[in-house]
């Protein structure tokens, strides 16, 4: 069944011009988007998860609208943390990478995140990346500095500096930047490195090396997605430099416009401060999961607008877990496959918040309001409950929500603390049968006892249920 999005025209914020504007894709009903990934040298924390979640969530919703969308993100396999982290450990930097690739996606498969289209490596593109380094120096973007190493000419790309509003001169103005007796300028930056004794690296025309951080991403894009594509995303700690510099040496490289629309996700914050592995103050995500079931974690970084910051805590976390209950509470016993036509907006609704910048706040608001409609007509007219809540799972399935059979999300799998299953129906029957012997003061003890575990118990009509405690 066809979506009713209403008459809402997608409007994105782009961070270039620093405004929402209609969204027009470059090739009709197809949308290129690049999105900068992991640097795999340790497990990701729930910062990177932010932009994960994001993303997912942004892709899922333009395929929802009916685009072809061919979603790209890279994978960092080479670089200064990675080269030591190796060492440390006495491995090579292929097995570390490998073991904390595999590590990733099992943490994105737990959150629901979607496979890209694409996912490059940085170690399989170093004859596009020396390509492109090559194309620079020809145009005189780029020199070969005498100890090895390239560097790209900052001063040579007029717009240095638009995707932060920015000018070189106002980032030199009472900067402190360290002087380097190689370097033309003490903002060129790094585009090929020569290689240290016993480092990994690859032949070039400037020696043994490996690539600067900034370049693998200017070739990775333009492999998979051409000289200009639709969008390019990322976290909000890589607008500068990463991305300033990527928008330099692409254009300079490709002399055509890079990206048309940049989008950046909010930080999560802890105790006001973003996470970050460099301040020491992050989660990562599989701690995480420990305690939180995957899909409240998801909501907790879905309830936001995407650029918003998130301040995370134990309470928030809690609290999303209430949240999310609520939603499988009002999916719990209708039937399934209740397919049909529906007389409200909702749809429209929804995709109108959604076309906004991809407002997830105000689209769970709506289905907030449709979970009260489900749990007003339930007792009356479980048909039309039915047909309500086969739409809120229509709706919840473009942020990967509410997907699962709600007996199993309410009483929190295998994985879950407490009591088994086995071992709470048992006391569930033996409650029975000291309310039909009209013990009652069993019954009310078994149900104490459980409920001091984590687990509670809901008497209605068709029997008694249960559920683990938020």
């Amino acid at each position: 069944m066809a979506f009713n999005t209403g008459s809402a025209e997608l409007r994105i914020y782009n961070t270039l011009t620093r405004q929402k504007a209609l969204f027009t894709p470059i090739e009709p009903g197809k949308i290129r988007m690049y999105v900068c990934g992991m640097t795999v040298y340790d497990y990701c924390h729930l910062g990177h998860a932010r932009v994960l979640v994001a993303f997912d969530v942004i892709t899922r919703y333009l395929r929802a609208l009916g685009y072809d969308v061919h979603y790209v993100r890279n994978i960092t396999d080479v670089d200064d943390k990675i080269i030591n982290r190796a060492a440390e450990n006495g491995e090579s930097c292929d097995q570390l990478t490998e073991r904390f690739i595999e590590a990733m996606h099992e943490d994105e498969a737990r959150l629901g995140v979607l496979s890209p289209t694409e996912e490059p490596r940085a170690t399989a593109h170093m004859g596009q990346i020396i390509a492109m380094i090559e194309t620079l120096i020809e145009k005189g973007y780029a020199y070969a500095a005498d100890n090895g190493d390239v560097y790209y000419r900052v001063e040579r790309f007029e717009g240095y500096g638009k995707l932060n509003n920015r000018n070189l001169e106002e980032m030199q103005a009472g900067s402190r930047i360290e002087v380097s007796d190689v370097k033309e300028n003490p903002y060129d930056f790094v585009l090929w490195k020569s290689a240290k004794a016993g480092e990994v690296s690859w032949n070039s025309p400037w020696g043994a090396g490996r690539p600067g951080w900034h370049i693998e991403c200017s070739a990775m894009s333009k492999c998979c997605l051409g000289d200009t594509f639709d969008i390019h995303g990322g976290g909000p700690d890589l607008k500068f430099p990463h991305h300033e510099n990527e928008i330099a040496q692409s254009e300079a490289a490709n002399g055509v416009p890079f990206v048309n629309t940049w989008m950046h996700a909010g930080a999560i914050r802890v105790n006001k401060e973003k996470m970050s592995k460099s301040l020491g103050n992050f989660f990562t995500i599989r701690e995480i999961l420990d305690t939180y079931d995957p899909e409240v974690v998801r909501y907790f970084l879905t309830q936001g607008h995407y650029r918003s910051q998130i301040d995370y805590s134990e309470a928030s976390l809690k609290e999303v877990r209430g949240i999310v209950d609520s939603f499988y509470h009002a999916l719990r016993g209708l039937p399934a496959g209740e397919e049909g036509e529906l007389e409200n907006d909702v749809e429209a609704r929804f995709f109108e918040a959604m076309s906004d910048d991809f407002n997830t706040a105000l689209a769970l608001s709506v289905l907030h309001e449709l979970v009260r409609e489900i749990n007003r007509v339930k007792e009356a007219d479980i048909g039309q409950a039915a047909r309500l809540g086969a739409q809120l799972r229509r709706l919840g399935n473009v942020l990967g929500l509410f997907q699962r059979d709600p007996e199993q999300y309410l009483q929190g799998g295998a994985s879950a603390q407490g009591p088994s299953a086995e071992e709470i129906e048992r006391c569930i029957q033996e409650r029975a049968a000291a309310k039909r012997a009209r013990d009652f003061a069993t019954a009310d003890r078994i149900r104490d006892e459980l409920k001091a575990q984590g687990v509670i118990l809901d008497d209605s009509r068709e029997g008694t249920s249960w559920r683990r405690e938020a």
